[in-house]
């Protein structure tokens, strides 16, 4: 069994869209430190699930993913996942995996399908020092362009509550109707994005 290359991202000028902040990185280079963009691997989980485990419990009182689960997706499929790092230490992050159906069901919470075209974001979070800057929607925009550029990947798909569904249209996503997956007793919007667009950014910005 072929095992998926992982490859840093470094930190590169990104054409946002309008409505969407720029990257601190850009504003004040002179006061901030070096920042690295790059997939996950099994040695950030522990990492990133108490960023994951601060972020959601707080507010809905249960996480996308548990550290089991986190580390069984950075084991399975690191390029699907995309994490920001200051000095080293993670300050933002998405998890994803590849999905095979038209809309998300149970099972796509905890499976990874590697026929699948479509890109399930899990989960994204931001380390509490650094919200309310910018982070989400600059990590979330790189990502897009990340899995967009992966030729097997057509789309990514997430669900949200119904609060963040103007966030996610911002970078492409449309609401495709109520998700199957109930949380507890937590309801969501599942949201569809074409990554054409995105890819054909990637492609831009690499030349």
């Amino acid at each position: 069994m072929s095992t998926p290359s992982i490859h840093c991202l470094k930190p590169s000028p990104l054409h946002l869209p309008s409505g969407i902040p720029g990257s601190p990185g850009r504003q004040r280079r002179h006061t901030l430190p070096a920042n690295e963009f790059r997939c996950l691997t099994p040695e950030d989980a522990a990492g990133v699930f108490e960023i994951e485990r601060e972020a959601f419990i707080s507010v809905s009182g249960n996480c996308p993913l548990n550290l089991d689960e986190v580390q069984h997706f950075l084991t399975l499929c690191p390029e699907l996942s995309l994490g920001w790092f200051m000095e080293g230490r993670p300050v933002a992050f998405i998890i994803g995996s590849l999905w095979d159906e038209e809309r998300l069901t149970q099972e796509s919470l905890t499976l990874h399908r590697p026929g699948g075209r479509t890109a399930h974001l899990h989960a994204l979070a931001v380390h509490r020092s650094f919200r309310q800057q910018g982070k989400g929607s600059v990590l979330l925009w790189r990502y897009l362009q990340h899995a967009g550029g992966q030729p097997a990947v057509r789309r990514a798909v997430l669900m949200c509550e119904d609060a963040l569904v103007p966030f996610y249209q911002r970078f492409g996503f449309h609401p495709a109707g109520p998700c199957a997956v109930v949380v507890g007793s937590l309801t969501f919007t599942e949201m569809h994005c074409s990554l054409r667009g995105h890819a054909a950014l990637r492609r831009n910005s690499d030349r």
